[in-house]
């Protein structure tokens, strides 16, 4: 078997991989780190206009081979598997929580609290948004202080955003826009945005993704990046409780065995595959998974809820102006203790393709020509918006991740399966969700002669998190705030599973400042051991 060592071993190569990585080569430059990863790795970034235009023209994946083929779960939101995980195309939005997502119990005597104080929390939010670049405009709002400025200013509003925004305010409600990991000036050796609407593939590198931090850290010969490598068992002392090796295969060549050893093993595989790596790792000491002696290894599986509307206004909206950016409202984000519980974002997104040009009239006549601008004219008079809300939802233990075996891979792994599930008190006040969001949704469609064309709900929980859930109660929780196993002093969890609860806003930026904290705990151990 073919064997290598290092000082920390960290299973995964997405965005959490990349700030773990990168502060823990700044903090203890000596340190042999390597970072496994299942898939491929895309250092390609000269290649990415052709790979934007052909999605233009062609509707092409602008990411073929980011997934692996038999590596699939049941109920996962994104397939990715490569390096630099699903952050390779995410839109870079970059909202913090709040405090009451850390104090749910001592505020509201709902769920859970976090082992963590929010100031603590803080210090690290202001480090994320310094290391992935962040241009944004502070909050309005007093309870959204920050104790540090955004790197870079705000994105500029276009024309869509700016008519969404005097509309939107009508109403009597804040708006502004969502800071984003994207450049608004040249940022750490990357581009400025240029804002042309493909963030999926940005062609010019000012959204940031991890391959960036991870090329960096190649070129200074920080670390090893070994891709294509899938981790399938940790292997546990004979006598210790603790994590001696991690047991692989290199995909390239199937029927070659690879292990991993080092005194500390972190996984950072993101809320669906690093609780089942720890599931797959069960042993005779530890029978139903490493890390698991509560028994809450792939429970309490979060992410939030969301309903959205689409409301006709009386605004022109035109296609194609920076979709993806958009504006928020954090007003929401705080409820009174006496009073109902609801917490939500609210976001407001242009929607110009219903009002993109048609080759067929509603009356089913053909669009040709002058006919089909006159036709697409007319329709832009009266523009349309897209709103959101995404809203705290709590998981039941019963929200789980759990072994399928019905489904497995090539190596006769089975595949993991989510289900999400909200617990009693969320679906108690379920109704009144709906009703506080029609009563939202009706509002600012009267601001200003809107129409609401249609409602929904979300059929899944967006941005989700958990399966290693963090706390100071070993029976209650799979590890410390630290990420830190409760079981395994050696072995850590980094970022999305390790969430309590998914808050109500996208969450990246919060798995990002938990593992740079738990990046600066790793260095510590290192620097007392030697």
């Amino acid at each position: 078997m073919q064997r290598h060592e290092c000082d920390v071993c960290i299973i995964g190569g997405g965005i959490t991989a990349a700030m773990l990585a990168q502060k823990l080569a700044e903090l203890r430059p000596g340190l042999a780190v390597t970072v496994i990863e299942g898939g491929k790795k895309f250092f390609d970034l000269e290649n990415r206009m052709q790979y934007r235009q052909r999605s233009i023209q062609y509707a092409e994946n602008p990411w073929p081979g980011d997934f692996i083929e038999d590596q699939a779960a049941k109920g996962v939101i994104s397939r990715t598997m490569a390096v630099g995980g699903s952050a390779l195309h995410w839109g870079g939005t970059c909202n913090r929580f709040s405090e009451e997502d850390l104090r749910l119990k001592s505020m509201f005597g709902l769920h859970v609290d976090w082992p963590l104080e929010w100031k603590e929390l803080e210090k690290f939010y202001c480090e994320a948004e310094r290391r992935l670049g962040v241009s944004g405009e502070p909050s309005p709002l007093p309870e959204d202080r920050r104790s540090a400025p955004y790197p870079m200013p705000a994105m500029t509003m276009a024309h869509n955003l700016l008519e969404l925004k005097q509309w939107a305010e009508k109403s009597g409600i804040p708006f502004w826009s969502t800071p984003q990991a994207k450049n608004t000036r040249p940022y750490d050796g990357r581009a400025q945005c240029i804002r042309c609407n493909t963030c999926s593939i940005c062609p010019t590198g000012a959204r940031y993704s991890p391959d960036f931090t991870f090329k960096k850290l190649l070129a200074g010969g920080k670390f090893q990046l070994h891709d294509q490598t899938l981790v399938r068992k940790l292997v546990l002392d004979d006598r210790k409780p603790t994590i001696v090796a991690a047991q692989a295969v290199n995909r390239t060549r199937p029927g070659d065995p690879v292990e991993y050893r080092a005194p500390l093993f972190v996984l950072a595989s993101g809320y669906c595959w690093s609780p089942h790596l720890l599931l797959l790792s069960q042993c005779s000491r530890y029978p139903n998974g490493l890390a698991n002696t509560s028994g809450l290894v792939g429970r309490y599986m979060c992410g939030h809820a969301f309903l959205s509307a689409q409301i006709e206004i009386d605004a022109k909206i035109y296609p194609g102006m920076n979709e993806t950016h958009a504006l928020i409202s954090r007003q929401f984000f705080r409820c009174k203790s006496d009073g109902p519980f609801i917490r939500h974002d609210l976001r407001v997104w242009e929607s110009a393709a219903a009002h993109e040009p048609r080759l067929r009239s509603a009356d089913g006549a053909i669009l040709l020509g002058d006919s089909l601008l006159a036709d697409w004219r007319e329709r832009a008079k009266r523009g349309s918006a897209r709103v959101r809300g995404y809203y705290d939802v709590h998981p039941d233990r019963d929200s789980a991740l759990t072994l399928d075996p019905s489904s497995r891979n090539q190596f006769g792994d089975p595949m993991p399966k989510i289900d999400h599930q909200p617990d009693a008190a969320s679906l108690a006040r379920q109704q009144f969700t709906r009703d506080h969001f029609q009563q939202l949704f009706g509002k600012l469609a009267q601001a200003n002669n809107g129409k609401i064309l249609s409602t929904s709900a979300g059929n899944y929980w967006d941005h989700p998190a958990g399966g290693c859930r963090m706390g100071a109660d070993s029976s209650a929780s799979v590890c410390d705030s630290f990420g830190q196993t409760h079981d395994h002093e050696n072995l850590f969890v980094a970022g999305s599973p390790t969430l309590p609860n998914a808050g109500c806003t996208n969450g990246t930026l919060t798995f990002v400042a938990l593992t740079l904290r738990t990046a600066e705990r790793i260095a510590a151990r290192f620097r007392k051991s030697r």
